[in-house]
């Protein structure tokens, strides 16, 4: 196909897409007090809290036209997420004819193990970001209102969904690179170490408080996703050994480092 048709189609796929998100935007506009009501139900838990702990503290807006920008913010994220199905779509009949058959199935796979992990990490983090809150709001000193703006509490809340979000498909990576070669399962084993403490850093970096409670939280089911994950590849491991020992190959598909051993000359061929 030439450049000027990649051009053409790569116009028509970001037309189509733009005018899913575009839709997205007016659904999110008309049923912008339902989601926004979904988005601060963390904090609303909170405040409820605090305030019957005798603690003052209040969601709000400081800026004459913050209203408006909110509205406008909302809308536009829950553009991106309800017309998610057709923008992905586009792309994916955009990259489609560039992969070979074995490649289209690896992307149709990852595509559908991606997408409940990731809803699995949202809903945790979901369920986790009221007890970091009412960990961090507890830090507030006797008689002083605790003031959050709205703009901050957002990006507080997307930061911490799509870090647990992203946190859930790094098992799946592991299994990617697994089937293609380039990690084995023995070698995943022989870091046992280090991936732990890989988890453990990243749970403590990416939650809300950092406190061991949402640690374990966090680390918990990723250590598990991540054993399920490397018992995959072991596997995986074994089945290629097999085809390629019944195929009549010796050599190790992951590129052992030791080096073959040189015939010894025999004492017999010195002159």
């Amino acid at each position: 196909m030439p450049l000027t048709e990649h051009l053409r189609e790569l116009r028509s796929r970001l037309f189509k897409s733009g005018l899913a998100i575009g839709v997205g935007m007016v659904i999110g506009w008309i049923y912008y007090p339902e989601i926004f009501a979904w988005l601060s139900e963390p904090f609303t838990d909170v405040i409820d809290q605090a305030r019957a702990n005798g603690q003052d503290v209040t969601l709000a807006l400081t800026g004459v036209a913050d209203p408006f920008v909110l509205q406008i913010q909302v809308s536009a994220v829950s553009g991106l997420v309800i017309s998610s199905p057709v923008w992905l779509y586009q792309l994916w009949r955009f990259v489609t004819p560039g992969l070979h058959r074995n490649e289209r199935r690896w992307a149709i796979g990852f595509v559908a193990i991606a997408t409940p992990l990731f809803a699995a990490g949202v809903t945790l983090a979901y369920l986790v970001l009221p007890l970091g809150l009412e960990i961090l709001l507890g830090f507030t000193p006797a008689n002083v209102e605790n003031i959050v703006s709205v703009d901050r509490y957002l990006s507080f809340f997307l930061r911490t969904i799509l870090v647990f979000g992203i946190g859930f498909l790094a098992p799946l990576l592991i299994v990617l690179l697994n089937f293609a070669g380039i990690l084995s399962g023995k070698r995943l084993v022989s870091w046992w170490r280090w991936i732990i403490m890989i988890i453990l850093v990243f749970s403590a970096v990416a939650t809300p408080t950092g406190d061991p409670i949402n640690l374990a939280l966090l680390a918990g089911p990723i250590l598990l996703l991540v054993l399920i994950s490397v018992g995959i590849s072991l596997l995986n491991d074994r089945r290629r050994d097999r085809k390629r020992r019944s195929a009549g190959l010796d050599f190790d598909v992951y590129g052992d480092d030791e080096l073959s051993p040189l015939d010894e000359p025999d004492d017999r061929d010195v002159p």
